[in-house]
This record gives C-alpha cells, sequence and structure tokens, in this order.
C-alpha cells in the first residue's frame, strides 16, 4: 500500500508530475527517432545482413536501442557523447588547462561539458563519413548491395556520404539535446535514461517469446520458474554491490575564528567497492569485438584461428575479459579518485582518519583500502559480465592445449561445457546500466518527495543511487 500512495504522491505534486510527464515525452520522441531510417538504404539487404554479423555491431546495437540495426536517424545513439566525455576526462588528468576548469566550480564544468559536446560533433562527423563509406562497400550475405547503385552514384558519388553524415550528427547532436532537456528540466539523467529506455524496450517481447516456448512446450515450466529466481537473485546482489562502500572514520579538530568554534565533528569518508562504475566492462568488451571484427574481415587461415577463440564460450575469451576488466577498474578508478587531492583537502580543513598521520600517510592508507576494495569490485564486474554468457555457451574447455582440454571435456559436465542453453536477458553490461540507472531515478523521485514532506518508496529508510 506504500508504494501505491507514494506513486499517488508522484502525480499529486504538479512539479514532480510536470517532471515526469516530460522524461516520458523526451524518452517517446527518442524512441519514435529510432524508427526512422536513413536514406538510401536498403532495408531487406540490412537485415540479412545483421541477421549474419555481430561482434562490434552488436555491442554498439545495445546503446542505441536497436537503431543501428534499422540504422535510423539515430544510429549512432549516443555513443559519441560518452566517447567524448571520457576522452575529456583522460585530457583532464594530463592536460593542467582542463585540471584547472574542472577545479573552478559550476563555471568550469559548463566549460568542459561545451568542450563535450563539440568533441561529440566532431566524432559523430567521422564515424558517420565511416558508416557511409562502409555501406557503399559492403554487400548483403545475398549479394545485393546494402546501397542501391543509383544512389551511391547520386551527386558524382559524394551525395551519399553527405546526406548520411548530415542525417547521423544530425540524429546524435539530437539525442544529445534530449539528454540534456531531460537532466534539466526531467528526472533522472537524460543521457543515462536513454540507454536505460534503448536496452529494456525489447524485453516485452523477450517475455512474450519465453511464455510461448513455455506453451509450447519448448522450454519446462519449472526450469523457467528456477531462471526467474535466479535472476532476480543476480539483479539483487548487483544492487547491494553498487551501493557497497568501505567507510573510513574522519575526525575534525575544532577552530576558534573570532568568537565562533568550528568542527569537532565526526564523519567519514566513503569509499565505492565500484567506484569505476560500467567503464571498464565497455572498454574491455570494446576491446575485445576487435579481433573477431577483423577476422569476419581478413579471410585468412591464421585470422580466422584468432577470431575462433575470441568468440563467447572460449577460454581465451573469458581469461582476457577477466584481466581486461580488473585492468581497466584500477586504470580508470586511478583517474577518477585521487588519493593525495582527498588527503590535502582533509589537512586543509583540520580532518584526520585517527591512527594515521595526516598528508602522505593519510594518502598512502586512502590508496591501500582502495587497491583492495577495487580488486573485489573488479571480481564483481568480471562475474556479472560472464555470468549470462557462461549460461549461453559455457566453457569450451576442450580447446585448451596439451590434451589438457580433451581431459576436462571428457571429465566435466555436460551443462559447464555447453551451457544451460538459458537466454539471460540482461547481458552483463546492459544489467549494469539498467539497475544503476533505476537506483538513480528512484533516488532522484524520493529525494524529490522527502524534500516535500511526502513519505518515500518505503516507510522505514530510504532508497539510496549508487553514490547515495
Amino acid at each position: 500500500m506504500n508504494f501505491l500512495e507514494t506513486l499517488r504522491n508522484i502525480w499529486a505534486i504538479e512539479d514532480l508530475r510536470k517532471r515526469v510527464l516530460f522524461t516520458f515525452g523526451l524518452l517517446a520522441v527518442y524512441r519514435l527517432g529510432s524508427h526512422i531510417p536513413t536514406p538510401g538504404v536498403d532495408p531487406v539487404a540490412l537485415a540479412e545482413f545483421f541477421k549474419s554479423a555481430g561482434g562490434a555491431l552488436g555491442f554498439l546495437d545495445l546503446f542505441s536501442g536497436g537503431a543501428l540495426r534499422r540504422l535510423s536517424v539515430f544510429a549512432l545513439g549516443i555513443m559519441p557523447y560518452i566517447s567524448a566525455s571520457i576522452i575529456l576526462q583522460l585530457l583532464t588528468v594530463v592536460w593542467p588547462y582542463l585540471e584547472k576548469l574542472s577545479k573552478e566550480g559550476e563555471m568550469g564544468r559548463r566549460k568542459i561539458n561545451q568542450y563535450t559536446r563539440y568533441g561529440t560533433v566532431v566524432l559523430s562527423i567521422v564515424q558517420s563519413l565511416g558508416v557511409a563509406f562502409w555501406l557503399k562497400n559492403q554487400p548483403a550475405p545475398g549479394g545485393a548491395p546494402l546501397v542501391p547503385q543509383a544512389v551511391q552514384d547520386w551527386f558524382f558519388g559524394i551525395g551519399f556520404p553527405i546526406m548520411t553524415v548530415l542525417t547521423l550528427t544530425t540524429g546524435t547532436a539530437f539525442v544529445m539535446w534530449l539528454g540534456e532537456q531531460i537532466s534539466e528540466r526531467g528526472i533522472g539523467n537524460g543521457i543515462s535514461l536513454i540507454i536505460f529506455a534503448g536496452i529494456v524496450v525489447n524485453l516485452p517481447h523477450a517475455v512474450f517469446g519465453i511464455a510461448e516456448d513455455v506453451l509450447n512446450g519448448q522450454r519446462n515450466l519449472f526450469a523457467m520458474l528456477a531462471l526467474i529466481v535466479f535472476m532476480a537473485a543476480v539483479v539483487a546482489f548487483v544492487v547491494f554491490m553498487e551501493r557497497a562502500q568501505r567507510r573510513i572514520p574522519v575526525q575534525y579538530a575544532k577552530r576558534v575564528v573570532g568568537r565562533k568554534v568550528y568542527g569537532g565533528s565526526n564523519t567519514y569518508l566513503p569509499l565505492r567497492v565500484n567506484t569505476a562504475g560500467v567503464i571498464p566492462v565497455i572498454f574491455a568488451s570494446s576491446i575485445l569485438v576487435i579481433p573477431q571484427t577483423l577476422a569476419s574481415m581478413i579471410k585468412t587461415p591464421w585470422a580466422q584461428a584468432i577470431g575462433s577463440q575470441m568468440r563467447v564460450g572460449e577460454p581465451l575469451y573469458y581469461l582476457l575479459q577477466v584481466v581486461g576488466i580488473v585492468f581497466f577498474c584500477y586504470f580508470y578508478t586511478s583517474i577518477v579518485f585521487n588519493p593525495v587531492d582527498t588527503a590535502d583537502n582533509m589537512r586543509k580543513y583540520g580532518g584526520f582518519i585517527p591512527g594515521i598521520r595526516p598528508g602522505k600517510k593519510t594518502s598512502d592508507y586512502i590508496d591501500r583500502v582502495l587497491t583492495r576494495i577495487t580488486f573485489v569490485g573488479s571480481l564483481y564486474l568480471a562475474a556479472v559480465c560472464i555470468l549470462p554468457e557462461f549460461l549461453i555457451a559455457g566453457v569450451h574447455v576442450a580447446q585448451l592445449p596439451f590434451g589438457i582440454g580433451a581431459a576436462l571435456d571428457r571429465a566435466l559436465p555436460l551443462w559447464f561445457t555447453e551451457g544451460m542453453g538459458f537466454n539471460f536477458y540482461f547481458g552483463g553490461t546492459s544489467l549494469l546500466i539498467v539497475v544503476g540507472v533505476a537506483m538513480d531515478t528512484i533516488q532522484q523521485i524520493e529525494s524529490q518527495l522527502v524534500m516535500r514532506h511526502y513519505d518515500g518508496f518505503m516507510k522505514r529508510g530510504r532508497i539510496r543511487g549508487r553514490r547515495g
């Protein structure tokens, strides 16, 4: 009853109701634009090509909500904006000018956002130009060209590339504008909600498909119920780990300024177990799909051999994925969190960790604690990413050399080596994004309710987001 009452309160508050409706409206505009095709492309040949393709195309299609598969005006999705944001964040560490801007408060943040928009447009132009020439030169599996010859020859052969660049770049800029409008005038983070909408849009289709398989007798009902319980447990585990923190106690000494006494409080420094978020998974997955994509283009025996070892289910694929996630967890955490700056700020305001000297000793202690919990966070990310793939394909241990694979293949059960055939709808990356965005959005809605003296979604306690 408390949940229904909370929903009623959301619609009772005029400002919050307008924000929610505004968010839904812009997300509907985004979904509508995802079905408007780019001019000049044969949709039948494109559908045949995507049925036989995978690798990087399937990974990028995840973030575009199926727009890349249809090559709509939003085919590039929000990926150029995400790439530009990551590049600017990395440059902030090595470029003193951007580092200075990042410390100038609101004005500096606006300037960096402006540079991010410029970078998004530049990346969109480059990527859309590559898509245009790729479409002209890539035939469908049946041999039919993706772009009809009459369109390729239009306006001395440069009409189609120019039209594609203008269409896709404008689409990406419009999606970026939608995300910023949702963040400013709606509820939640607009960019994250756009990615969220693109992932969950196919969830009803997947549910109906599973129900149809059960009714037709193709899948066991009890096995499906067990899978649903298992999926709920995995989601609960993701929620727990996304909120997990290591709290370091911090004390602030009393300071006398004029006739007033400041400080003397006890607080803590929260260190998230998963400080890097979903970025390490995106980096590692993006690198792993490169050999598969190159192998599909280079028709040589050695390239095909490498490509076969980099498919889902192969031991080398799992090994490199775990190593990549662990590496990028440490790499990205070192960029977004600086123990030296944290220790200096604590000393500046009279704060100290009990039993630890201020300054270098404090930064070394924070760095040591962060290193340990980041290792736990990286293993958690790797487990969440590998688990869905294991349920589908298992581990093909027979590929291991020196006779070890053959022995293990005979000893291990079939469900381990061939998978259980379960189609875990939310893969590792999409699961982390969906759960994290849902947590943050619900926290923002609850904060709006509490600020207006209404109860939240729970009578006791408050829902916290990933950083709450």
